[in-house]
């Protein structure tokens, strides 16, 4: 039956308070009750009230309408400041499986000020503060991760007590904008490219630049990528680039050449592989099953990669759905197809 009824009322709120990357919070999205110190504050006015009736007392009468008032204005209190409030989701972070995913959010307060604002979530809380009224405040809030893929945080909830504790405001923001959380990088052995000279996926390999290479003229047979097309306008010659086929390309990172390996911990290899080549600057390129990247250099070229290998066989979320740590499923149908077998780094 609990279950039921959480299932039920988590329909309700997803209704109510729809995905969305800016949320405003108004009467209908905002939900005030009194905290545990608010029930025994109450319980303790209607015995006063009730002793005062029994006696006939007019200070006891007085004492109990005045506590009653500072009651009432401070429900109307603790409603005004997130009236009006506004939550803005900046940037979804990026970050390697198992550290906090930094969410950037602004809070921007409306006419009223926003005071002792807190924002919290599974195991999470971040601590706001005052916002004057008209300004904002930018809040990195962290999420943590599990396993790479995409991530989002199903809630944000965000509530104050403010003035005396008595009573609890409070509201959510459900994000639509995910993360992406990269595998976590693992020290990888020693191998060169496992792709061959002829093997389709390096087609699009440029072999210009590379010292295993040997130049011959093109025959019949040999795949049009792999022709030298600047050297042939060049000069007229029509000449391939023959790799070597023990060592194949050394400016490549090949998902195949880690034979053995569960395909989760050869993302974690390719992971650190990638951080490497891209702190010593070379130019190097990615080869993942049905995706390849161009060898290239750099920071934008690295964190390009990174995403490749965080997001290769996921599905990004759906608005309505979402997975509290990314989108890695426990189930072999929910894996893409190519993949039988992996580890969760």
């Amino acid at each position: 039956m609990s279950r039921i009824i959480r299932s039920r009322w988590q329909r309700w709120i997803n209704r109510r308070i729809p995905r969305s990357d800016v949320q405003l919070l108004t009467q209908r999205n905002l939900f005030i009750l009194p905290t545990a110190a608010g029930v025994v504050f109450g319980m303790l006015l209607l015995i006063m009230l009730i002793t005062g009736i029994n006696y006939q007392n007019s200070l006891i009468y007085l004492i109990t309408f005045l506590l009653g008032a500072v009651f009432v204005g401070a429900m109307h209190q603790t409603h005004r400041n997130l009236s009006g409030l506004e939550l803005t989701l900046v940037q979804a972070g990026e970050g390697f499986a198992g550290d906090e995913i930094l969410f950037r959010l602004r809070a921007a307060a409306g006419k009223d000020d926003a005071i002792a604002l807190t924002l919290s979530g599974d195991d999470v809380s971040v601590r706001v503060g005052h916002v004057p009224s008209g300004q904002s405040v930018d809040v990195a809030f962290p999420v943590p991760s599990a396993f790479r893929g995409y991530l989002r945080p199903d809630q944000i909830k965000i509530e104050t007590r403010f003035p005396f504790g008595l009573l609890k405001a409070w509201s959510w923001m459900r994000p639509v904008s995910a993360a992406v959380v990269f595998p976590r990088p693992l020290v990888a052995p020693e191998v060169i490219s496992a792709v061959e000279d002829g093997d389709e996926t390096a087609s699009s390999r440029s072999p210009e630049g590379n010292d295993h290479a040997e130049i011959r003229p093109w025959r019949e047979g040999d795949m049009s990528q792999r022709v030298m097309w600047k050297r042939f306008v060049r000069s007229g010659q029509m000449v391939v680039a023959d790799w070597e086929a023990d060592k194949g390309s050394p400016h490549w990172l090949d998902f195949n050449a880690f034979p053995g390996a569960d395909h989760e911990l050869r993302l974690s290899y390719l992971s650190w592989l990638v951080l490497e080549r891209g702190k010593s600057g070379a130019r190097f390129g990615l080869n993942l099953p049905g995706q390849v990247i161009e060898p290239d250099s750099g920071p934008a070229h690295t964190t390009r990669c990174l995403r490749a290998l965080a997001t290769w066989g996921e599905k990004k979320p759906r608005d309505a759905f979402s997975e509290p740590h990314g989108t890695r499923s426990y189930g072999d149908s929910a894996r893409p197809a190519a993949v039988t077998s992996g580890g969760r780094p």
